[in-house]
């Protein structure tokens, strides 16, 4: 049987999604945070993705943070991983974001948004196939639209 609170949780999210989208933002790439927490790393990486993960994540394939930031780097978002929540709600309140796709469990996401708010987020769940907080994955695809959704093209549309 699902958890219930996890049930709770992700319909929070889905319709926070409804909302943010029936907002319709839209702002410049370099305006857009994609927001991922750290258990997206892989647990046998042993670098420190929350300093920098352009410079530290070699790309190796084994989490989906590398395919995350040649997304970023296709699209001209900002990326951070995310060591922990205060470090998550800086950066979003930092100069510059007006609008946040975030990645994280159900739990993580809700307090994020209402932390943020009235910052517009789009929220992508990831998946626990070992279980929580480690070795979590999310669909890159899903993330790559939600990214699109929240940016203007180069012609302002």
């Amino acid at each position: 049987m699902a958890n219930p609170s996890r049930m709770a949780f992700g319909a929070l999210v889905r319709l926070n999604n409804r909302v943010t989208r029936a907002r319709r933002v839209r702002t410049e790439p370099g305006r857009v945070l994609v927001l991922l927490a750290r258990c997206l790393q892989s647990g046998e990486c042993g670098r420190n993705l929350a300093r920098d993960a352009r410079a530290a994540c070699a790309r190796c394939g084994r989490c989906p943070i590398g395919p995350l930031l040649d997304l970023a780097d296709r699209t001209g978002v900002r990326l951070l991983v995310a060591g922990g929540g205060r470090q998550a709600l800086a950066a979003v309140r930092g100069a510059g974001i007006d609008a946040v796709v975030a990645v994280a469990c159900e739990r993580e996401l809700v307090q994020g948004i209402f932390g943020v708010f009235p910052t517009p987020v789009l929220a992508v769940c990831n998946t626990r196939p070992l279980g929580d907080c480690h070795d979590t994955r999310v669909d890159v695809t899903a993330v790559e639209a939600a990214v699109r959704e929240l940016t203007t093209k180069k012609d302002g549309q």
